[in-house]
C-alpha cells in the first residue's frame, strides 16, 4: 500500500503562501523525528501557537514532517473536528489552498461520526479525524477494534485537554506512536501543563507584528508589587513581582488565587480601562474595545461583573453557552 504522507511530495520550506509559524513547526517537528524520535522514550511533544497563527494548516503539514503511514487527528469538539476535516478534503483543503501539494493526488481522509464510518473506511484512509467523545468509555468499539500500531502519529488538538484520562486511555493504546499537541494554552485551570516537551512557540508579540492577530494591540503592565488574599486565613498579603513570578511558577493554588482575587482583578480592570481611554482619545475612536482571557467559567462572570460596576458595557462568551449567545 502507498502511503501519501511518504510518496507526495511537498512545497512547504520557502512557501510565500504558508506562515512563518506553521513552515516552523513543521521543521521543528521533522528534525524531531529524524534526529531524535527513535532515540527517546518520549515519543510526545507540543507546539504553542497564539490563536490566528494558522494551527489547523500547521495540522495537516504534521503527517509530512513524520512521514506517517496513517494520523489520527483529535479535536476537543464536533465544531472543531468538522473544521479540521474540510481542511482535509481534497476540494478544501489546506494542501489545495496554500500549493502545498501540486497535482490532482492527496491524502485520503475519514472521519469518524457515529456509526456512519465503518473499519474498512478506517483502513484506506491516510489520517483520521474525530472529537475525543467518539473515543471515549472502557468498550469503544473503535479501540477494541482497532490494532494496537493502526496509527503511528496521534495529533491533539487543543493538546493542554490531553491530560485528562480519557486522553491518557488513547495514548496508551497506540503506545508506539508520535503524539503532538497544540495549543495557545498550554496550561489548564486546574494547573496542569500540556504533557510533553514543547519544540516550538511562536509569542504573541511576534504574532501582532506579523499581522496574524489584527486589530490588537497588547501592552504591558508591570506594577511593583501586587496583593491577594490567603485562603486559609484571610489575610491580605501584598508581595514583591519577583516573589508573585516565584510563586506563580511553583504553585498551581497561588496561580489560581492570584488570579482570582479581588484585589488583582480590580487592578487589573482599573489598568485596562484607563489604557482603553487613553487609547480612545488618541485614536479619535470610540469603538476600541477589551478583550479579557477568563480562567473558567465562573472567573468569566466575575470579570464581567467587575467592569459592569464601573459602568461599562460588558459580556463574555463560553462553551456553556449556546451557539446564538
Amino acid at each position: 500500500m502507498t502511503h501519501a504522507f511518504q510518496a507526495l511530495s511537498t512545497y512547504i520550506e520557502n512557501n510565500p503562501k504558508l506562515r512563518e509559524p506553521q513552515i516552523n513547526s513543521y521543521l521543528a517537528l521533522k528534525d524531531f523525528y529524524e534526529n531524535h524520535f527513535q532515540a527517546t522514550t518520549n515519543k510526545e511533544v507540543g507546539i504553542v501557537l497564539p490563536v490566528g497563527c494558522g494551527k489547523s494548516g500547521c495540522i495537516t503539514l504534521t503527517p509530512f514532517a513524520f512521514k506517517s503511514k496513517r494520523s489520527l487527528v483529535i479535536a476537543p469538539g464536533v465544531s472543531i473536528a468538522n473544521q479540521l476535516l474540510e481542511d482535509f478534503e481534497p476540494l478544501t483543503s489546506f494542501y489545495k489552498k496554500c500549493s502545498v501539494l501540486k497535482g490532482n493526488e492527496f491524502p485520503e481522509p475519514v472521519e469518524i461520526r457515529s456509526k456512519d464510518t465503518n473499519l474498512s473506511d478506517l483502513e484506506e484512509s491516510d489520517v483520521v479525524i474525530t472529537n475525543i467523545q467518539q473515543l471515549q468509555g472502557d468498550n469503544n468499539r473503535w479501540l477494541n477494534n482497532l490494532p494496537d500500531d493502526f496509527f503511528d502519529v496521534i495529533i491533539f488538538d487543543e493538546g493542554h485537554h490531553s491530560v485528562a484520562e480519557t486522553w491518557e486511555n488513547l495514548k496508551n493504546k497506540f503506545s508506539q506512536a508520535a503524539i503532538v499537541n497544540y495549543s495557545a494554552t498550554p496550561e489548564r485551570s486546574d494547573g496542569k501543563i500540556m504533557s510533553g516537551e514543547v519544540i516550538y512557540t511562536f509569542p504573541v508579540q511576534t504574532a501582532i507584528q506579523k499581522g496574524y492577530v489584527k486589530e490588537l494591540t497588547a501592552i504591558r503592565l508591570n506594577p511593583k508589587t501586587l496583593k491577594y488574599v490567603r485562603y486559609e486565613d484571610s489575610q491580605e498579603v501584598e508581595v514583591s513581582l519577583e516573589e508573585v513570578i516565584r510563586l506563580g511558577e511553583e504553585d498551581a493554588s497561588f496561580r489560581r488565587s492570584i488570579v482570582t482575587s479581588k484585589e488583582t482583578l480590580d487592578t487589573i480592570v482599573d489598568a485596562s480601562i484607563h489604557q482603553l481611554i487613553e487609547l480612545r482619545n488618541a485614536n479619535n475612536d470610540n469603538r476600541l474595545k477589551i478583550i479579557a482571557s477568563a480562567l473558567n467559567y465562573e472567573h468569566c462572570i466575575q470579570v464581567v461583573q467587575a467592569y459592569r460596576e464601573r459602568g461599562f458595557s460588558a459580556d463574555y462568551v463560553h462553551t456553556r453557552e449556546d451557539s446564538k449567545k
